[in-house]
């Protein structure tokens, strides 16, 4: 199992450049810890997470950096032409010496993104994966005609192409259709912080009925951080958890305004942002602690990748609670 780093770029300090310049500081020290993946989530119309442009921020990595693999956690197709999105795709990878991941998603809970970008929440998911599919012919193939739903190109060639053949590519949802089309060609799957272990199983188990012999992968993100002791580390994440459950469920609330139980809006077995839940559901304790969560989803999801979300909002105990993994956790597991 691989061990990479989680980035959503937080404004702790309500500094933007000290925010990025944290950032990358994190993902150069994951790489002298010798972990194997950088992966940035895709962000808007908030000033706390400041990853709108996750392409250009990958570049950013890629100059900062040299040998982690550096992954889009995700790229919300719905919301950018596919053209445009193939073209960056290919000068990325060129760029990062064909060190690019590519995840996509449809877009998640959040209502000002379907607004601003004049996208029906409904539509999302099928206006996704039609790019997806757009930009994986677009990524390998030259004079590319496409008639789509949402989308339309006559002998279309984008230029330059990937090194990659093919950029390894993850579809990060569990929705039956997009297991389908990620089973279909061939593509991994990703699951978030909030994905409980039962679905991600479902998940999984969905995919292998439909291609048992694919390069099937699957990439898991979590909240993180360890330290000495349980108390230190939950006085470091809480107040993380606890800012990120109260934004999530105001934000399920707005997308679900008939949902009469507004604090439970979600089946702890599928998808839930109450605090407890989070915490139960995240690597944030103790060294035993942590190995024993690690070793449980490692055992039951067949992991290739797993990726830390470190949870404080000290750039110092981030790096050593890092360290701390990599001396005393990874190690073990």
């Amino acid at each position: 199992m691989k061990t990479g780093i989680f980035c959503n770029y937080e404004n702790y300090h309500q500094d933007t450049r000290r925010a990025i310049e944290e950032q990358v500081s994190l993902v150069k020290y994951a790489q002298t810890l010798d972990f194997e993946e950088a992966w940035v989530a895709e962000r808007h119309f908030n000033d706390f997470n400041l990853s709108p442009s996750i392409l250009v921020l990958l570049a950013h990595l890629a100059g900062m950096t040299s040998t982690i693999r550096l992954g889009s956690a995700a790229v919300l197709l719905a919301f950018h032409n596919p053209i445009r999105v193939a073209e960056d795709l290919a000068t990325l990878d060129n760029l990062s010496q064909g060190r690019l991941a590519l995840g996509i998603a449809k877009g998640g809970p959040f209502p000002e993104q379907y607004k601003h970008f004049a996208t029906d929440m409904s539509e999302s998911r099928t206006k996704a994966l039609e790019a997806m599919a757009l930009v994986h012919k677009l990524l390998y193939e030259t004079e590319v005609t496409f008639n789509g739903q949402y989308y339309q190109c006559d002998r279309v060639t984008v230029h330059p192409k990937p090194v990659q053949k093919p950029i390894p590519t993850y579809i990060a949802s569990g929705d039956d259709r997009a297991i389908t089309f990620a089973a279909k060609y061939s593509f991994g799957l990703m699951g978030g912080p909030p994905f409980a272990l039962e679905r991600l199983k479902q998940t999984i188990a969905k995919y292998r009925s439909i291609n048992s012999n694919g390069v099937e992968q699957f990439i898991l993100a979590r909240f993180f951080f360890v330290a000495e002791t349980q108390e230190e580390a939950l006085t470091q994440a809480l107040p993380f958890i606890r800012s990120f459950s109260k934004k999530m469920q105001a934000n399920a609330a707005v997308m679900q305004p008939n949902n009469r139980n507004q604090s439970k809006l979600f089946n702890r077995n599928n998808i839930c942002y109450d605090e407890d839940y989070l915490l139960s559901n995240s690597i944030i304790g103790d060294v035993s602690h942590c190995r024993d969560q690690i070793k449980k989803l490692k055992d039951q999801l067949d992991l290739e990748t797993l990726l830390l979300k470190p949870c404080s909002v000290s750039l110092q105990k981030n790096l050593e609670s890092l360290q701390r993994y990599n001396q005393q956790v990874r190690t073990y597991i």
